[in-house]
């Protein structure tokens, strides 16, 4: 049987997008060098006796379903589990975010028959917080980038970022990960550390080793200092939850039951309106419901949604005495001369068929002084304290600020970049956009307010920036502009990038210039 399921594995080829280098929560342990430790990577299943469940218990549930070696012993494992060791109000933490998710994850684990570790995944990836946003740009429990999770199906606009959405990154990251399982021939542990870095970085440390005749397993792997520790910190973690008590930590103990129902709206609806129908807290549905951006669940749909598996049948029963007008509130807009309801609906980010459907058009022939209905927010925007914007606005003004510094509001202008922001104010650009809940990897957008902690004076002798538009003549050079007006080279490049596919400057052609007019 196992001479089958190593053949069948092999006829499997799957191609993996490679992602960045991801953070994960910093738990601030030491660092310690590679073992030299050879284990056994390959997923065993579980004895008999391993898999009787105690039906009451969610962790012995997903450790009943531990498919890796637990008997590890090396540094690196130690360090991590003497982290974790030390800090119980962390685990308790961890806990308590992962009541609301674990059930559902453990479900997903045991249907498609992999190592129940994977369970525990997410909290060396986010520590279980859905709106955990790294310097690499990757968003959820379970940390997807924008271009991976595009790639299994997450959907990220305006209204809504998958990522987040607890079921559908549930399933994407453990499609990711049995895709990568495969692909390194059944080793669970170089899948993971593809999940980390990107399958290309591991092939390619792979192949190094080849080359210099070394073993290709995880431990023997030259990677990514993060990715050295990724692999440690989750077999730490699965240790440490195996037996608690011989380590000195107590489990917040999480029942083996479902903790939420998905249920279908029907259409739009506020998410302030939702929890009234589902007699549940707004925040509580934020944090079922982690995937939505703004007020609202998207027009678009998906219209399904999770509440607290003890509200469905108060639910059910609510919406269906809810008239569908009543499910958002609406605001009047009076079109104006150039109007369409493209642009309409591209302005109030909703849809041409959502405005369609609430004004009773057939068609999209609209006209100067016509009254439309808009959908708008039941409450206050800062009633919704976990959308994008009140999860900003709490961000900006909780940074902690360094000694001697102030609280500087930046709007960004054109040409602006946070290395630039950054320099201009003397601060670091990884702090720059943690103070504002971004990436460094993240556009800025003119016009974009940031909030900066430094000192005002800095500020006070920033340059004037001003764009100007300026005109090739016969012998120019990037250099010999960018000398001139006293720019450098790769940002004059930047500026002009989309204006030109031509690698050379034509005689009449137009550049974008953004210049110091105090200089």
């Amino acid at each position: 049987m196992k001479l089958f399921q190593l053949l069948l594995s092999l006829t499997l080829i799957t191609a993996c997008s490679q992602q960045p280098l991801k953070t994960s929560p910093k738990l601030t342990e030491p660092l310690v060098a590679n073992p030299v430790v050879p284990v056994l990577d390959q997923w065993q299943p579980n004895s008999l006796q391993d898999q009787q469940l105690n039906e009451d218990d969610l962790w012995q549930r997903i450790i009943n379903a531990y498919g890796f070696n637990q008997n590890i012993d090396n540094s690196r494992v130690r360090a991590h589990l003497n982290w974790f060791k030390k800090h119980q109000g962390y685990m308790d933490r961890v806990a308590t975010r992962a009541e609301r998710y674990m059930y559902y994850i453990a479900e997903q684990i045991d249907v498609r028959d992999i190592p129940g570790e994977l369970a525990l995944l997410p909290i060396v990836e986010s520590a279980f917080d859905p709106f955990a946003y790294s310097h690499g740009r990757a968003s959820g429990v379970w940390q997807f980038i924008p271009s991976t999770g595009r790639d299994f199906g997450l959907k990220q606009d305006w209204w809504y970022d998958g990522r987040r959405d607890i079921s559908a990154s549930t399933v994407a990251a453990l499609k990711y990960l049995e895709a990568l399982q495969r692909e390194f021939k059944g080793d669970w542990l170089l899948a993971l550390a593809a999940y980390n870095t990107g399958a290309g970085n591991v092939r390619k440390a792979i192949r190094k080793n080849k080359r210099k005749g070394k073993a290709t397993d995880f431990w023997s792997l030259k990677l990514p200092r993060e990715t050295r520790d990724y692999v440690p910190k989750l077999i730490a973690l699965a240790q440490l939850i195996k037996h608690p008590e011989k380590h000195g930590i107590t489990l917040r103990p999480l029942a083996n039951t479902p903790y939420f129902a998905s249920v279908n709206t029907g259409g739009q609806i506020d998410l302030a309106q939702l929890a009234e129908v589902a007699d549940t807290s707004l925040d509580e549905i934020y944090k079922l419901n982690p995937g939505f951006n703004r007020w609202a669940t998207h027009p678009n749909g998906s219209h399904n949604v999770l509440i607290p598996i003890e509200k469905e049948s108060i639910y059910h029963e609510n919406i269906a005495n809810l008239p569908k007008n009543a499910r958002m509130k609406w605001q009047r807009y009076q079109v104006k001369r150039g109007d369409s309801l493209i642009t309409i609906a591209k302005k109030f980010h909703t849809t041409t068929d959502a405005l369609k459907d609430a004004n009773s058009m057939r068609r999209n022939m609209i006209r100067a002084g016509d009254q439309l209905l808009i959908p708008s927010a039941h409450k206050s925007l800062n009633s919704y304290s976990f959308s994008a914007g009140s999860r900003l606005a709490k961000i900006q003004n909780s940074s902690r600020k360094a000694k001697n510094s102030d609280k500087i509001e930046y709007k960004v202008r054109g040409g602006d970049s946070f290395w630039e922001i950054a320099r201009d104010h003397k601060v670091g650009i990884r702090e720059l956009a943690k103070w504002n809940g971004m990436a460094p990897g993240d556009t800025l957008k003119q016009g974009q307010k940031l909030v900066i902690w430094g000192q005002k004076k800095l500020r006070q002798s920033r340059e004037v920036i001003r764009k100007l538009t300026y005109t090739v003549r016969n012998g120019d050079s990037l250099a010999r502009i960018a000398d001139k007006f006293r720019v450098r080279v790769q940002d004059l490049i930047r500026w002009n990038r989309q204006k030109s596919k031509s690698k050379y400057l034509q005689p009449g052609q137009k550049l974008t210039l953004y210049v110091d007019v105090t200089n």
